[in-house]
């Protein structure tokens, strides 16, 4: 009987994938994706780096890409979804679907997906300035799940269905209304996400609006919420792999395990993408005079939760109370500290409190 040889032992197909594509690899439980050093990738076309966020889980990862002035990408398509976030620059995608070629032009804060293995190609529509895009995908699940490269990057199969009506490539798209928290809008392409219409959703808190995304019939979430000044969402907690990228204002996100004492904070402006670990409580605040939205990515849909655990969580805990066996922090029951930081942080930036109408501030003074 053979040996098994000891590379044989507790495998990751994409972490040996990921080693092998010789660009660099940033690992931090926040990173800054304008700053991530990137270099030629030759798979892509582009300029590029793997970004590891400590607090994924084994469905989704981030890849940094950057075309060059006047470049673009090779001609693509793959068996993973993904959903790009433009950091900077301005361009135009291409996407080749049964025979017919839909075009549209992307700049900062634009968020679009390619329907799963449709052919496209990334053009920069600059001379001078380099275009960045975060690109969030399944890569590292469907890489330990087939452990093929030819196949991932090489099927001729199609999925028709997940193409969606023609107008959603030009940023358009349908609204699909269900309930606070829940409402879906749905297309391939969002020009501008800073500006885009979210639906207001009392029960997260202090005025905030929200609204999901259906991006290419993916199975990876999209959902972009905003704090108006002056404000700070309620704390809350979700199982890992959800990627939040700050697109307007400045704020700061403290996160904490259930009986800590002490806080980690990630401060974020546009631009910056971090990861609350599993069943992390986290609460976002904005600092900044001027609302503050964020897009934040996962594996699972409203439409597609994956599993159980989500469809549960999805359908009655998000916004449910912890005292009422859901997985939300109301105001009167957060750490004091909290809003105490918070005051301190606003007051840098001459921000007044909006958030009497919410809680008793008499009994709190602006902290460290």
């Amino acid at each position: 009987m053979s040996q098994t040889p000891a590379s044989a032992y507790l495998c990751d197909p994409y972490l040996d994938w990921a080693n092998a594509q010789g660009v660099p690899i940033v690992e931090d439980f926040g990173i800054d994706i304008r700053k991530v050093p990137v270099a030629p990738w030759p798979r892509y076309g582009m300029n590029g780096a793997l970004c590891h966020l400590k607090g994924r889980d084994d469905w989704i990862t981030i890849f940094a890409f950057e075309i060059k002035p006047g470049g673009k990408s090779e001609r693509l398509h793959h068996l993973y979804e993904d959903v790009i976030y433009v950091i900077s620059g301005h361009g135009s995608t291409v996407v080749e679907v049964d025979g017919r070629k839909h075009t549209f032009e992307w700049g900062p804060k634009s968020i679009f997906s390619v329907p799963l293995n449709a052919t496209y190609q990334h053009f920069n529509g600059s001379g001078r300035e380099p275009a960045r895009l975060a690109c969030t995908n399944n890569m590292v699940y469907v890489m330990k799940r087939f452990r093929d490269e030819r196949f991932i990057f090489e099927s001729d199969a199609r999925f028709p269905e997940r193409t969606g009506d023609a107008k959603y490539f030009g940023g358009d798209g349908e609204f699909i209304g269900i309930r606070p928290g829940r409402h879906q809008w749905e297309t391939n392409f969002v020009p501008d996400l800073s500006s885009f219409e979210l639906k207001t959703w009392a029960a997260r808190g202090a005025g905030g609006s929200h609204l999901r995304f259906m991006l290419a019939d993916n199975t990876i979430g999209a959902h972009s919420s905003e704090m108006p000044v002056g404000t700070y969402k309620k704390g809350h907690r979700h199982f890992d792999g959800v990627c939040v990228f700050a697109v307007t204002g400045q704020g700061f996100s403290l996160l904490w395990y259930e009986g800590q004492q002490d806080f980690t904070r990630i401060d974020w402006e546009h631009g910056v993408v971090y990861c609350p670990p599993d069943m992390m409580y986290h609460q976002h605040f904005n600092v900044s005079n001027f609302p503050s939205r964020y897009l934040a990515l996962q594996m699972g849909t409203i439409r597609y939760p994956l599993t159980e655990a989500k469809r549960l969580i999805w359908d009655k805990g998000v916004d449910l109370s912890v005292k009422l066996g859901g997985a939300q922090v109301e105001y009167e029951d957060q750490d004091p500290r909290i809003h105490a930081i918070w005051l301190k942080e606003i007051a840098k930036n001459g921000v007044e409190s909006k958030m009497g109408e919410f809680l008793d501030e008499s009994k709190y003074t602006a902290t460290a």
